[in-house]
C-alpha cells in the first residue's frame, strides 16, 4: 500500500539519500550515477539498501521509469526493557500504548539503557527501523582488577555493562565508570 501523497521521481532524480519503493519495499539510495552507453538513452545506475532486510542492491533507472518517493516518517519512542530477545517500547508520551520489537531491527540494541528515547523509521505506519545515537554513555558494572606490570602495554580487559554488554576497555577502566562507547562498532571510544 502507498499513501497517495508520495511524490514520483523521475530516473534522474533517484539519487543519495533520497527513499524509494522498489516493488513495495522501502529503499535508501546509496548511490547513482547517470550516463550513456553509447547511442541509447541515458541509464541511472543505483545501489540501493533495502530499509527492511539491510540488503544492498544494484539497479540501473532508465528514462522512462519513475519511482515512488517513500514516505519515511520519524519519530522517538521510549525503550522500557528487554525479555528474551522482545526490546518492550512505549510511544513517547504516552506510556500505556506499549508494543514489542525484535533485535534484528534494532541497530546496537546491547547499548540501550532502560528508559532511554531512541529514534524510529516508519514506512507505512510499520516499524522499519531502531536506531539509538552513535555514542552512549554507560556505566561499568562489572570489571576485573588491574594487573600490576601489566599497564604499558597497552591492554585490554572485558567489562561488562548496566546494559548486559561486554565490550573490551583499556585496564585502567575500573567498576563504577562511566564510559562512552560507539554503538555502531560496539567499541570503547573514553571515560566521561
Amino acid at each position: 500500500m502507498i499513501h497517495d501523497s508520495a511524490f514520483m521521481l523521475n530516473y534522474n532524480e533517484i539519487k543519495e539519500r533520497k527513499f524509494i519503493v522498489v516493488d513495495g519495499e522501502p529503499y535508501e539510495v546509496l548511490s547513482s550515477h547517470v550516463f550513456r552507453k553509447q547511442m541509447r538513452k541515458p541509464v541511472n545506475q543505483t545501489k540501493l539498501r533495502n530499509l527492511i532486510s539491510g540488503k544492498v542492491i544494484e539497479r540501473a533507472f532508465h528514462q522512462a521509469e519513475k519511482v515512488d518517493e517513500a514516505d519515511i516518517e520519524r519519530k522517538k519512542i521510549k525503550y522500557l526493557y528487554s525479555n528474551k530477545g522482545e526490546f518492550c517500547f512505549c510511544e513517547e508520551k504516552d506510556p500505556s500504548k506499549r508494543f514489542n520489537l525484535s533485535e534484528e531491527i534494532i541497530v546496537g540494541a546491547k547499548f540501550m539503557k532502560e528508559n532511554s528515547l531512541v529514534d524510529v523509521k516508519l514506512f507505512n505506519e510499520e516499524i522499519i527501523g531502531v536506531s539509538i545515537p552513535i555514542k552512549v554513555e554507560l556505566k561499568v558494572k562489572e570489571a576485573p582488577p588491574a594487573v600490576k606490570g601489566n599497564t604499558a602495554t597497552g591492554a585490554n580487559k572485558q567489562v561488562v555493562l548496566e546494559t548486559g554488554a561486554t565490550i573490551g576497555v583499556p585496564i585502567f577502566v575500573k567498576e563504577g565508570d562511566v564510559i562512552e562507547v560507539n554503538t555502531e562498532t560496539g567499541e570503547y571510544s573514553g571515560r566521561v
